[in-house]
């Protein structure tokens, strides 16, 4: 079943819901996984805070905060109730640590806070029985876009394969309660990893 949605408005997130309750009932596990590009396009003059556009942050900061405010709203009452399911955040290196923002780089201020979200929902989650996680993925995701740039052309063994991260997922659905993991780095072989 695919359901689209608007991840700035509470509107389409609670019809989006709505329409999976009716057609598959209350998800078990739910993967918020939302990027943006707001901040690629600005120039290397551009690079510090006060150059950006307050709409431009605005965007960022309802996908990577508002948007999973939301979803889990959704999610995680009925998940609460049940006393099982996995409410699982799919996020990146820069969450790791307030770094800044180089040129072609999407704006990543948020994802830093979407990290604490994540260790909030884990504290007020855990002991009804949700799972919650933060996943940093932290290198390029293999695509032909993502093949084609010249840090995966210098060292191709530092792409990561999809279809792993998705198993990386799986693990932490299917883990025993007694053994959660609440954050897991992704990080390809061949690179360092993230801190």
């Amino acid at each position: 079943m695919i359901t689209e949605l608007d991840l700035a408005s509470e509107h389409s997130i609670s019809e989006a819901f709505a329409a999976v309750r009716r057609d598959a009932g209350e998800p078990e596990v739910v993967v918020y996984n939302a990027g943006y590009l707001e901040g690629r396009d600005l120039p290397p003059e551009k690079e510090l805070l006060e150059h950006i556009p307050v709409e431009m942050f605005d965007t960022a900061h309802h996908i990577a905060n508002r948007g999973i405010f939301l979803v889990a709203k959704e999610a995680l009452p009925a998940m609460r109730k049940k006393g099982q399911g996995s409410f699982l955040i799919s996020n990146n290196n820069k969450s790791l640590r307030g770094t800044k923002r180089m040129t072609g780089e999407s704006l990543y201020y948020p994802r830093v806070m979407m990290r604490a979200l994540a260790q909030v929902l884990t504290e007020e989650y855990s002991e009804h029985g949700v799972h919650v996680a933060n996943v940093v993925i932290d290198g390029l995701i293999d695509s032909p876009g993502t093949r084609a740039l010249p840090r995966a052309l210098e060292n191709p063994d530092a792409v990561i394969d999809p279809v792993k991260i998705a198993d990386a997922f799986y693990y932490l659905h299917s883990q025993d309660r007694s053994c959660w993991t609440h954050e897991l780095q992704l990080t390809p072989f061949a690179a360092k990893p993230s801190y």
